[in-house]
């Protein structure tokens, strides 16, 4: 299954744990977020400024 932007947060990590680095990479604190769990991944990365593509481009590579 390829990461999407539509998929929560919390999702994708309790999926893929390997991605809680390209979170940390990003400087992302998502994974103790309360809002991880029904926010997607686009609104998070919107909310925090990250490019929404260049994102998916490297936390799709890590689960490859």
């Amino acid at each position: 299954m390829k990461i999407t932007k539509e998929m929560s947060i919390t999702q994708i990590v309790q999926t893929y744990p390997q991605t809680h680095e390209i979170f940390r990479q990003f400087n992302l604190g998502c994974i103790g977020c309360i809002a991880a769990s029904f926010e997607t991944l686009e609104d998070g990365l919107i909310a925090h400024g990250i490019n929404v593509e260049d994102f998916l481009k490297e936390i799709n590579k890590a689960v490859e």
